[in-house]
C-alpha cells in the first residue's frame, strides 16, 4: 500500500520554504537548508518534522537519514513504511552513494583522489574525535591513516578530491559528524563549523556550515541532486 501525498513544489517551516527535489507515492526528496534542524532540538526553534507532519497529515513522514542542523542539501523522507524499511536498509547496507560540497580552511594539497581512513569514538560534549592521538596521524601519499592504529573506533572512511577552491566530498561510512572531524583532524576544519575548528581563526569565518549534501544515488529508486544554495561563497 503506497502512501498518496498532494504533488506540492514546497513546504514552509515558519517563513522558510523547503524545495521539493521529487515525489512519489511513497517518497519525499527535499532540499534542506542550513539551520534548520530536522527534528526537536533545545533550541525550541521549529523543526523539519513538525512541519512536514502539519503538512503531509493524515500521511505520516517516516525517517530514513539525517543532516546535520548546519548542513544543507538532498534529504530523503519515507511516506511509507515499506519504504522506510526499503531505504533504511540500503543506508545500513552502505549501498548509498553519497556525496557533499564543502569549503576548509586552507586547501589539502591532493592531485586526485584522496582517502581519510581515520576510526572514530564518541568525546566529550556530544562531540566526536579521531580515535587515537592528532599527532599520530600520518599522510602516506593521498591516504591520511593512524600511525601505529590500535584498532580502536569505529571505522571510519571518506573519499575526497579538490575541485577549485571547494571540496568534493564522499563517505564511505556513515558515521556521526565524519566529514566535520576528519577534516578537522587533517588540518582543513569546514569553514563555518564552530563546533569542531577554530570560531576566532577569520579564515574560518562564514555566515553558515558550509557543508552541502548535493547528491544522492539510491540503487534501484534514482538519483537526485540539490544545487549548491544561494548563501553558498562564489
Amino acid at each position: 500500500m503506497h502512501a498518496h501525498t498532494d504533488n506540492r513544489t514546497e513546504f514552509m517551516i515558519g517563513d522558510r520554504s523547503i524545495a521539493v527535489l521529487a515525489q512519489r507515492d511513497d517518497l519525499l526528496v527535499l532540499d534542506k537548508p542550513a539551520g534548520v534542524s530536522l527534528l526537536a532540538d533545545r533550541s525550541g526553534a521549529p523543526c523539519l518534522w513538525d512541519a512536514l507532519r502539519a503538512a503531509l497529515a493524515p500521511v505520516r513522514p517516516f525517517q530514513v537519514h539525517r543532516l546535520d542542523k548546519g548542513t544543507s542539501g538532498t534529504l530523503l523522507i519515507a511516506t511509507s513504511q515499506a519504504r522506510q524499511r526499503e531505504l533504511t536498509k540500503l543506508f545500513a547496507a552502505r549501498r548509498v552513494r553519497k556525496y557533499y560540497a564543502a569549503r576548509c580552511v586552507g586547501r589539502p594539497e591532493l592531485s586526485g583522489t584522496g582517502f581519510i581512513d581515520l576510526p572514530l569514538r564518541k568525546g566529550r560534549k556530544s562531540r566526536y574525535r579521531v580515535a587515537g592521538p592528532r599527532e599520530s596521524i600520518k599522510r602516506e601519499d593521498r591516504i591520511w591513516r593512524l600511525a601505529p592504529d590500535d584498532g580502536g573506533g569505529h571505522p571510519s572512511q571518506t573519499r575526497l578530491r579538490c575541485r577549485d577552491d571547494w571540496l568534493l566530498l564522499q563517505p564511505l561510512t556513515g558515521r556521526t559528524h565524519q566529514l566535520r572531524v576528519h577534516l578537522a583532524w587533517i588540518g582543513h576544519a569546514l569553514r563555518g563549523d564552530h563546533l569542531y575548528g577554530r570560531p576566532d581563526d577569520p579564515a574560518q569565518a562564514a555566515p553558515r556550515l558550509l557543508l552541502h549534501c548535493h547528491r544522492l544515488v539510491v540503487p534501484g529508486v534514482g538519483s537526485f541532486r540539490a544545487p549548491l544554495p544561494g548563501d553558498w561563497p562564489g
